[in-house]
């Protein structure tokens, strides 16, 4: 009995990302929560110090007549120049940006953006737009892109675009957002035709084309962008724009899932649990619930504590499960068979469930102070 499944509608609504020249936004299903993703880049490691050549070892005199020939001073300390990369294409700006040196990136772009660099003319747009080295001046920053972007440069495009949909550093300009959007996503920006598949489904900057948005999420997923994974999946599941396939389907939302896309997590769970276009695997699916509810997910911790109740693929644990439960419920997603189990606990286990919610909660434990009455759900619970 498929008592995890649970239908997915594709949102057709563009969630434009905040600014950043490397922001991607979410589509996210009616019934899936996507919690915030905040993407920390990683910091190149300094470059190894030059060695001093050791001193040269003062010869022992020979036992001679001859008198004893003074001692040879020790060489005085060399201080040796920063090398020059071997590499002359080395992309310093970049380095400094990677490593947490904004203000030297900052310095290093301005001198190379004057001699055309369209690369740095992107950089002083991104350290400008998140206030990295520099005050944050979306003015710029647009000004920046918008030269980035004139000289041919995809990620300049992207950022510009995204600018212009949220109607930072200027007037917001969906049409012209559009076509940064296309260019960049030409020159073979995922994150580009991911967001214009997203204005594709929108249908009022472009018109819908459900087809068109398929091939564009079709080209971000191949390029392994999980958002774009997760949502070319729904449209497999759904057969919207695309043949119904559910093995495809599975395949995509394990990818994503793979990326620690949440809501992929979710939905490959429920596939894994049913069996549906993969094998059945409840061990792996409650594993996947368990990471997703951890990870804050109303929808996961709902159907963790489902399962953990009823002892389904894994052990039965109703202090564990009505824990979930009440930790999903805050969030809105109650489920009137799990109220009753609640009702059915002894005071011993009952507090125990609701100490471990308070544990996870912290802050948020006093909207346990007041449950819900047994049997009266907080929110749809999906299946």
């Amino acid at each position: 009995m498929n008592i995890l499944l649970r239908p997915i509608t594709v949102l057709a609504i563009c969630l434009i990302s905040s600014a950043s020249a490397v922001a991607q936004v979410s589509l996210t299903p009616p019934a899936a929560d996507a919690p915030a993703k905040s993407a920390a880049k990683p910091k190149a490691k300094p470059s190894t110090a030059v060695k001093k050549p050791a001193e040269a070892e003062t010869p022992k005199p020979v036992a001679t007549e001859t008198p004893k020939p003074a001692a040879t001073p020790a060489p005085a300390q060399t201080v040796w120049p920063t090398p020059v990369p071997d590499d002359p294409n080395v992309d310093l700006v970049f380095g400094a940006y990677q490593r947490g040196q904004y203000k030297t990136a900052f310095d290093l772009a301005t001198q190379r953006a004057q001699f055309g660099d369209v690369k740095a003319m992107t950089m002083l747009g991104e350290l400008y737009a998140n206030a990295l080295g520099v005050k944050r001046d979306y003015a710029k920053a647009a000004d920046w892109y918008r030269r980035g972007s004139d000289g041919g440069d995809r990620e300049a495009m992207f950022a510009l675009a995204m600018m212009r949909l949220e109607g930072r550093g200027g007037p917001a300009n969906r049409e012209e957002a559009a076509k940064l959007l296309a260019s960049s996503a030409k020159l073979g920006n995922p994150k580009a035709a991911y967001n214009l598949a997203l204005l594709y489904l929108d249908g009022q900057t472009l018109p819908q084309d459900l087809r068109r948005a398929a091939e564009l999420l079709r080209v971000a997923a191949d390029a392994g962008n999980p958002e774009a994974q997760y949502a070319l999946a729904t449209f497999y599941k759904e057969g919207t724009g695309v043949p119904k396939d559910p093995e495809k389907a599975v395949r995509l939302l394990q990818a994503a899932s793979l990326a620690d896309n949440v809501d992929a997590e979710v939905e490959y769970a429920i596939a894994l649990f049913n069996g549906t276009g993969t094998p059945k695997n409840e061990a792996a699916a409650v594993a996947l619930l368990r990471k997703a509810a951890k990870q804050n997910s109303p929808i996961a911790q709902n159907r963790l504590a489902y399962v953990l109740v009823n002892g389904m693929g894994a052990p039965m644990d109703k202090i564990e499960g009505i824990k979930w439960h009440l930790i999903a419920k805050t969030a809105g997603k109650g489920d009137p068979m799990l109220d009753e189990e609640l009702a059915k606990l002894s005071p011993e286990d009952r507090a125990k469930a609701e100490a471990g919610a308070r544990r996870w909660l912290g802050a948020k434990s006093s909207a346990l102070d007041a449950p819900a009455t047994a049997g009266q759900p907080t929110g749809q619970n999906p299946r």
